[in-house]
């Protein structure tokens, strides 16, 4: 029996590394501001091709303005820093404007509702609905420009600050997380391993785990291990790696394939957008019959290379047990999801959720799991329960 690994940011979150969507905006704003702190008079300029800052003061108040202003480290207390002196008593002729070139960006900032990055693929997929509602064809190529500029700006991000300056050698606490694919682990557990199963399957499990003792005893483990990585970064290589070392037994056969893209990677360029075919909206999209509306859909971009075939090779190749470290299960990547969970070769699905002292997102996880499936019954059956998983394990990368 195969594993399939669906790797999300939550992985790479668990690694210490800085990926998450508030890391992101808060990079970019931070550069914004420190740009703000250099000028010496009393009118400041920021300008890129996204926004432009301005701050105009007198220079009687220039000093304590600056002061609250060296405080100042994301786009919240940028806000906060210019609501709080627009209305304090001796600051008439402080001013400020801050100016969008860049609509999408403008949402993104504004709305408290998004926390990461399904969030945004789900914002982008809203205001695309919007404009074919409003039937407004030069809107949607904006905001695929907008679109556009704004993944550049994270592939920038990432590659500079979190690809280039961390260590990917090795980890040390790698065992943490390999010891999870380990086979005599599962050999010396037989009955709690058998538990991750229906019981329509669990015949075909016992019969899996006496095989699995006389193939490790000869040295002839063929198992396959995917590591499906929808980040752009190669954090999951870390562990293929090591497992596939010829000294080991134990593990299997592993394989990275990057489903999303990887960073400045012609060949597997990013793929940032929306993938949820099932939506009811999609088909009214379809009808439009206007590329443009199509340019950001997942599954196009999904046949740009042979990694989407690779995967489906894997899942059809034998049966396996889908394990979910660090990804949301948003609706943006629900119709290859929906493929790999519903699949007659899916026999298990385990959840490794995030815990914080009493609290986890294991309920939140397995909700929307749900939403993948269009068979309730056989989501019911192939989720692993909560007292069989456990925590992904946190660790953290050295810098380089």
């Amino acid at each position: 029996m195969n594993r399939l690994v669906i790797i999300g940011n939550g992985f790479d979150l668990a690694h210490g590394l800085p990926t998450g969507y508030c890391d992101f905006l808060n990079y970019y704003w931070r550069n914004v501001i420190d740009a703000l702190k250099q000028k010496g008079d009393s009118k400041r300029l920021y300008e890129d091709d996204l926004i432009s800052v301005i701050i105009n003061l007198s220079s009687m108040h220039h000093s304590s303005i600056y002061n609250a202003l060296e405080e100042v480290n994301s786009f919240k207390s940028l806000m906060d820093f210019f609501d709080d002196y627009k209305y304090k008593d001796g600051y008439e002729n402080f001013l400020y404007r801050i100016d969008f070139k860049c609509q999408f960006l403008k949402n993104i900032c504004e709305k408290q509702s998004i926390q990461n990055w399904v969030d945004i693929e789900n914002e982008y997929y809203f205001l695309l609905k919007e404009c074919l509602k409003d039937n407004n064809n030069t809107r949607v190529k904006e905001l695929n420009q907008e679109f556009d500029r704004v993944k550049c700006l994270l592939e920038n991000y990432l590659y500079d600050e979190v690809a280039s300056k961390f260590d990917y050698s090795e980890d040390s606490n790698i065992s943490q997380f390999t010891n999870i694919f380990d086979l005599y682990n599962r050999l010396r557990h037989k009955d709690k391993f058998l538990e991750e199963f229906g019981y329509n399957v669990q015949e075909q499990i016992k019969e899996y785990l006496n095989a699995k003792g006389t193939i490790l005893i000869n040295k002839e483990n063929k198992e396959k291990n995917l590591f499906l990585n929808f980040n752009y970064t190669p954090t999951a290589d870390i562990y293929a790696t090591y497992m596939n070392a010829s000294w080991r037994d134990d593990y299997g056969q592993s394989e990275v394939i990057q489903i999303h893209g990887k960073l400045k990677d012609i060949k597997n360029p990013i793929n940032f957008g929306f993938g949820d075919e099932m939506d009811d909206d999609y088909k009214t999209i379809e009808k439009k019959d206007d590329n443009e509306y199509l340019k950001n859909i997942k599954s196009f971009q999904y046949l740009q290379n042979s990694n989407y075939k690779k995967m489906l090779n894997f899942v059809e190749s034998n049966p396996f047990q889908v394990y979910i470290m660090g990804h949301s299960c948003g609706l943006s990547d629900r119709i290859l999801l929906n493929r790999i969970f519903e699949h007659r070769n899916c026999l298990s699905i385990k959840v490794f959720y995030y815990k914080n002292g009493n609290k986890d997102n294991y309920t939140e996880l397995i909700q929307n799991i749900s939403r993948h499936f269009n068979q309730k019954e056989m989501m019911r059956e192939r989720i692993v329960n909560k007292t069989l998983c456990e925590p992904l394990p946190q660790t953290k990368l050295p810098l380089k």
